[in-house]
C-alpha cells in the first residue's frame, strides 16, 4: 500500500513509519501540521514543539514533504468527534486533500498514536471521509517494551519538552537511551507513561534507519514555559539545524 506518513518529528510518528516499511508498505510522502507564527501550539491533536526541524525531513528521508499551518482550534473536545469546520482536526483533512490534489497516489496514512483515543478517533474520522486506511502499529503496545524496541532499532530522538515531576530543563537534548533509566524510575515512583503518552515529554527524531542524513542541532534555546514547583514545563527551540551525511 502507498502511504502518507503524518510526522510531528516525535519518536512515535517516525517509528510507525519504520513499522509500515517492515510490513511491506511504501511511504510516498510526509505530512506535517505546524503552528503559524508561534514556537508551539497548545493542541489536543498535534505535537508542535520542535516544528522548526520538520522542513529538513524531506531531504533527510528523501521523499516529498507537505506542510500546512494549523488554522483551527480544539473546538470539539468530546470523545466522539463530529465534523466541525473550525476545528483543528479539519486542518488534517485539508492537508491530505492537498496532497491528493497534487497528484500523489496513496490509500493509507501512517499515524504514531499509542494510547490516545482522542487522537485515534479524530484520525479515523478523517480517514473515513477520505476513503483512506489508517496504519497505527504502535496502538495499545506496552510502553516499556515499545521504548526499548525504539532504542534497539537505533532510533535517535532527543527530548524537546518536559512537563512532569522528575524531569526538568537539564533533560532537554538528552536522547532516549540516556533518559530511559530516569523514565523507568519515574514510572515506578509516580506511574508516569515512559513513552510520554500522558504529556510527560515530547521528542524530536534526529536519526533512524529511514534517514539518509541525520539532523544535528547546532544551536538551541531553552524556554521556560511554566515554573510550577512540582512539574516545571520547559521546551527546546532549535535555532540552527544542519544535515550530516551518515557513514555507510
Amino acid at each position: 500500500m502507498k502511504v502518507v506518513a503524518l510526522v510531528s518529528g516525535g519518536k512515535d510518528s517516525c517509528y510507525n513509519m519504520i513499522k509500515c516499511i517492515e510490513d511491506g508498505h511504501e511511504i510516498v510522502a510526509l505530512a506535517n501540521l505546524y503552528p503559524e507564527g508561534r514556537d508551539e501550539l497548545d493542541s489536543f491533536m498535534y505535537q508542535t514543539v520542535g516544528h522548526e526541524a520538520i522542513e529538513y525531513y524531506a531531504e533527510a528521508v528523501g521523499i516529498p514533504l507537505f506542510r500546512r499551518g494549523i488554522k483551527g482550534k480544539p473546538l470539539n473536545q468530546d470523545m466522539e468527534y463530529q465534523e466541525n469546520e473550525g476545528d483543528e482536526v479539519e486542518d488534517l483533512l485539508l492537508l491530505l486533500k492537498e496532497i491528493k490534489d497534487s497528484g500523489v497516489d496513496f490509500s493509507g496514512i501512517s499515524v504514531g498514536a499509542i494510547h490516545s483515543n482522542y487522537q485515534r478517533i479524530r484520525a479515523e474520522s478523517v480517514c473515513s471521509r477520505l476513503g483512506l486506511k489508517m496504519l497505527c502499529y504502535l496502538w495499545g503496545r506496552n510502553q516499556e517494551q515499545l521504548l526499548q524496541e525504539m532504542i534497539d532499532h537505533g532510533l535517535s530522538a532527543v527530548l524537546v519538552k518536559v512537563a512532569v515531576i522528575g524531569l526538568d530543563k537539564t533533560h532537554l537534548g538528552m536522547n532516549l537511551k540516556q533518559v530511559q533509566p530516569t523514565l523507568l524510575k519515574l514510572k515506578e515512583k509516580f506511574g508516569i507513561n515512559v513513552c510520554g503518552e500522558g504529556g510527560e515529554f515530547e521528542t524530536l527524531t534526529t536519526d533512524c534507519c529511514l534517514f539518509k542524513k541525520r539532523l544535528v542541532i547546532k544551536q538551541r534555546e531553552v524556554i521556560c514555559h511554566s515554573n510550577d514547583a512540582f512539574a516545571p514545563v520547559s521546551y527546546l527551540k532549535p535555532l540552527e539545524i544542519v544535515l550530516e551525511d551518515k557513514q555507510v
